[in-house]
C-alpha cells in the first residue's frame, strides 16, 4: 500500500466528491429536507425524528466539497487562523446564547450533535464556516477583478453573508433549530441577528484574507468545479424546507443563490453525468 501522503489524501478526497458530486450536493440536502420537515411535524419515530448524530453526520458530508476544495491552499498559517476563527465562532456562540449579543437572545430548541458546556453544539465549525466561507467563494467569481479591492470584497461578503442567513435562520426557526426570545419582526427572526451577522463576517473575511493568498484561491476556485457544492447543498437544504413552511422571501433569496451558481458555471447539467442512472444522459449526447 502506497504512503498516504498529504498529496495522495488531496488527490483522494478530490476523486471522491467528483466522483459523488450529485450524491452529495442533491441527494443529501433533499433527504435532509424532508427528515428535518417530517421531525418538525412529529412523523417520525423518536429514534429517527432530528437524531442528532444524523444531523451531524449529513452535515459533515454535505461539506466535503468544501473542505476538498481547500485543502490544496491550507498551510500552517492558514491552520492556524481557521483555529483562531473556530475558537471565535464557538466563543460568540456561547456569549450569544448566554448574553444575547449579538445575535439576540436565543437558544436551541434540539441538539445538533453533542453540545460543548450544553449550550453549543461541538460541530458548529462545520455549520458556521460555510456560511461565511461561500459567501466569500461566490463573491470571488461574482466579482472578478473588483475583488482584490479589499473593501469591495468585504462589502460584498457581508452583504451574501446576510442574504444567506436571511435563508437559513428563518428555517432554522420554523423547524424548531433554535428560537429567539420574543420572536423576531423576519419569519421569528430578530433584526439584531443579522446585526450580529456583520460583526462575524467582517471578523472572518480579514481572517480568510490572512489565511488564504487570493490569487491562489481564484485559481483553485476557478479550476475546481465542485468548490461551491456545498451552497448547491444549501439552497436546496433551505430553499425546501422555507417553501414547506411558506416562507416565500427566504425562497426567493434562495433562488437567487441558484442564480448565481448557474452563473458562474458552478453546478450545471454536467454533474448529472456522475448521477446514478446518468445513462440516458450521456445516451443522447
Amino acid at each position: 500500500m502506497p504512503d498516504l501522503d498529504r498529496k495522495t489524501v488531496e488527490q483522494r478526497l478530490d476523486q471522491l466528491v467528483t466522483d459523488n458530486r450529485f450524491t452529495i450536493a442533491v441527494t443529501f440536502p433533499a433527504v435532509g429536507a424532508v427528515t428535518l420537515y417530517a421531525s418538525a411535524r412529529g412523523w417520525l419515530p423518536p429514534l429517527l425524528s432530528f437524531n442528532p448524530w444524523f444531523i451531524l453526520a449529513g452535515v459533515v458530508v454535505m461539506r466535503l466539497p468544501l473542505a476538498a476544495g481547500l485543502a490544496p491552499l491550507l498551510d500552517r498559517k492558514g491552520a492556524v487562523l481557521l483555529g483562531a476563527i473556530t475558537a471565535y465562532a464557538y466563543g460568540i456562540e456561547l456569549l450569544g446564547v448566554t448574553t444575547g449579543w449579538p445575535y439576540g437572545a436565543f437558544e436551541y430548541g434540539i441538539d445538533l450533535g453533542p453540545m460543548l458546556l450544553g449550550k453549543v453544539p461541538i460541530g458548529l465549525p462545520v455549520f458556521f464556516f460555510p456560511l461565511v466561507l461561500n459567501s466569500y467563494l461566490l463573491c470571488l467569481l461574482l466579482l472578478g477583478d473588483r475583488a482584490r479591492s479589499t473593501g469591495v470584497r468585504l462589502a460584498a461578503v457581508i452583504g451574501t453573508v446576510i442574504a444567506m442567513d436571511l435563508v437559513l435562520d428563518p428555517a432554522a426557526v420554523a423547524i424548531g433549530f433554535w428560537a429567539y426570545d420574543g420572536g423576531g419582526a423576519f419569519y421569528g427572526v430578530p433584526w439584531s441577528n443579522y446585526a450580529g451577522w456583520v460583526l462575524s463576517a467582517t471578523v472572518s473575511v480579514v481572517a480568510f484574507d490572512l489565511a488564504f493568498d487570493t490569487e491562489s484561491l481564484l485559481a483553485r476556485l476557478r479550476s475546481c468545479g465542485f468548490m461551491l457544492d456545498d451552497l448547491v447543498s444549501f439552497v436546496i437544504l433551505w430553499g425546501v424546507i422555507n417553501a414547506a413552511f411558506g416562507n416565500w422571501i427566504p425562497v426567493a433569496l434562495a433562488v437567487l443563490f441558484g442564480v448565481g451558481l448557474l452563473y458562474t458555471d458552478r453546478f450545471d447539467f454536467s454533474v448529472l453525468r456522475t448521477a446514478p442512472g446518468a445513462d440516458w444522459l450521456a445516451a443522447r449526447e
